[in-house]
Formats: C-alpha cells, structure tokens, sequence
C-alpha cells in the first residue's frame, strides 16, 4: 500500500523549522498547534492514517476558525493583547488556505443556486437546506459557512 504525502503538511513541517531558526515564536507556535491538529485527526478513529491535503486544509480552516473566535472573545473580554495575538495566528494559518470569494462573488454563486432550486420547484425560506446543497460543493473552503448561510438567507427573504 503506498501512502500519498500531503505536500501541505511537509509545507507546514518546513515553515516550522523555518520559523523556529529564524526565532519566531509567534509562527513556530501557531504551526505546532496545527500540525499538533493534524495528528490528532490522523489518529482519531479507528485506524492512523494519513490525511490528504483536502483534510489537511479543513483542519487548518477549523484551526483559523477558532482563533477568529477566540479574538472575539477576547475583543469583548476587554483583553486586547490576547486578541491581537488570536488575529495573528489567524492570519498566518489563512496563507495556508484558498483565497476568500469576495462578497460578489458569493453572492452571484447564491444566486444562480436559488434560481436552480427554485426552478427545482423550492420556494421561500424553506429552501434554505436545497440552496445550501447546491452552495457548499461551490464554495467549499472559500467561504465562511456563517457567510454561506447569511447570503442564502438574504436572498431567500428578498
């Protein structure tokens, strides 16, 4: 059986011993976590295995989602060093993500799914979950599902 390496992975592998030579306590710290993440998921369930990029991505996205969290908490905590730490690190993990759609774009990919949905005979808000499946496929790791839902959401109610 032979394994595929995920590139990103050694990527991540790399940049830590990049920053960890170049003392950046920031960078190495936050690249532990994750890759401290990624193994986590390589060994949760029933048998090790090796993650694809793909996963290696949606780990990463589930890390920078939580420091987007994080800083908010902190943000409405009053503790703004705290924050501004969680930014950063999010900010680092998002140069190993897709690029974001912009809110245009996002827009015009929800609302050509509600057109299909509605030409699927969906209507109204109750078509959330039917536009939802069209979206996601689309959007997948380039776009917030928070945003996802609020676009559908908009254009469904207008």
């Amino acid at each position: 059986m032979t394994t595929l390496k995920s590139q990103l992975k050694s990527q991540l592998k790399e940049d830590l011993t990049a920053a960890i030579r170049a003392r950046d306590e920031l960078r190495s710290s936050t690249l532990r976590l994750t890759l401290a993440a990624v193994q986590v998921e390589e060994v949760s369930g029933k048998q090790a295995r090796e993650l694809s990029d793909a996963e290696v991505e949606k780990v990463i996205a589930k890390e920078a989602k939580k420091r987007r969290e994080a800083a908010d908490a902190f943000a409405k905590g009053g503790r703004t060093e705290s924050a501004e730490r969680e930014k950063a690190e999010g900010e680092i993990l998002a140069t190993y993500l897709p690029q974001q759609l912009s809110d245009d774009e996002l827009n015009a990919i929800v609302a050509a799914a509600v057109a299909e949905a509605k030409a699927a005979g969906a209507e109204g808000p109750r078509a959330m979950g039917a536009v939802m499946k069209i979206v996601n496929p689309k959007v997948a790791g380039r776009a917030d599902g928070g945003r996802v839902a609020a676009s559908v959401k908009g254009l469904l109610a207008g």
